[in-house]
């Protein structure tokens, strides 16, 4: 079978209008993620998912969920309810659902559902003007804020939670970057994705510093390499568990490793890191600890350990002030209020 964006497409509408006819509930399903845009290939190790929405009358049974098509193809199916939608101005400064409602692809609607947000959320306004820009990154930047500040009472033992949420925290300062100049980054892209962003934002050096805050500096591709078959164990294994992210699904084992290996043997082979090290956290968290041997090996590499955790959580805090400036130099370029004048 020959996979092309558009069979992929067709598969995504065939879905939605299934689901739709033996749901009365849902009232509208559209299409987002790589899909969407005809820039760049959805195609990453020859694997892709197919990211659905799906927004039900009533708030839905499960959040979401994963469908097999193929071993290197699956849907990521995503439910929302319809009164998560019901200020569509206000998702004008929303850096998650905002840019996921401003240019989708409508696959099913049972009403005026998908005309009605569309025309609050872009009525009288330009959507990537600098004030809400800068609101949206803003908003990333003091999550990350709040996060980094419960890293200060990480213990003597660094725990799969603690790494878990450095990451998280330096997840959102690099979308605060990003979203300057596109919708935000996701995990499997990021590193790949990030240079060009932090380009625009005029901060070229930032996707170093990205590199250096993992702890990956100097490390190698065959490194990394060594680490994925105990990757792959952590991950089947915590795909077992009730309590794990739903990230880690059977289904998803290709669509992770083969995209791996496609950024092993590219020009940036450091890029595998930020997925294969965030997947395997979350897997390693619902582990016993008998089984985080290797985990904790690499992140000890990494200096995400006791040793070196410290050191990381500093380097954070100086890249979220870094993002602060750039925010703030942003502002008054444009007139606007910076963080420390509110």
């Amino acid at each position: 079978m020959r996979v092309t964006r558009e069979s992929l497409i067709r598969i995504a509408k065939e879905t939605a209008q299934e689901r739709a006819f033996n749901d009365s509930g849902i009232i509208a399903a559209y299409l987002t993620g790589s899909l969407v845009s005809d820039e760049g290939d959805p195609m990453l190790g020859g694997t892709t998912d197919i990211d659905i929405i799906i927004v039900h009358a009533d708030e839905p049974k499960h959040r979401r969920e994963f469908v097999k098509l193929t071993p290197d193809f699956h849907l990521d199916i995503g439910h929302r309810a319809k009164a998560e939608f019901k200020r569509p101005r206000e998702l004008r400064v929303d850096p998650w659902l905002g840019w996921e409602m401003y240019d989708p692809q409508l696959l099913f609607e049972r009403e005026k559902f998908f005309e009605f947000v569309q025309a609050g959320l872009r009525a009288g306004f330009e959507f990537n003007a600098p004030a809400p820009a800068l609101q949206r990154s803003r908003s990333l930047l003091a999550h990350g804020r709040q996060i980094w500040r419960d890293l200060l009472e990480i213990g003597d033992t660094v725990t799969p939670k603690d790494v878990a949420k450095y990451m998280r925290s330096l997840h959102h300062a690099v979308n605060a970057v990003a979203e300057l100049s596109g919708p935000p980054l996701q995990e499997r892209r990021l590193m790949l994705e990030f240079t060009p962003r932090a380009e625009a934002a005029r901060r070229p050096g930032m996707d170093a510093a990205l590199v250096g805050l993992l702890g990956a500096s100097s490390l190698d591709a065959s490194t990394i390499q060594s680490w994925i078959p105990e990757w792959r164990l952590a991950f089947e294994s915590a795909s077992e568990s009730g309590r794990v992210d739903p990230r880690i699904h059977p289904v998803r084992v290709n669509y992770y490793e083969k995209g791996f290996q496609a950024m092993l043997e590219s020009g940036k082979p450091q890029s595998a890191l930020w997925p294969l090290l965030h997947t395997w956290t979350l897997a390693a968290d619902v582990l016993p600890e008998n089984a985080l041997g290797a985990w904790r090996s690499a992140t000890g590499q990494l200096g995400l350990s006791a040793i070196g955790i410290e050191e990381h959580v500093s380097g954070l805090d100086h890249f979220l002030d870094e993002v602060e400036a750039l925010l703030d130099e942003l502002a008054v370029q444009n007139g606007l209020e910076t963080s420390t004048s509110i």
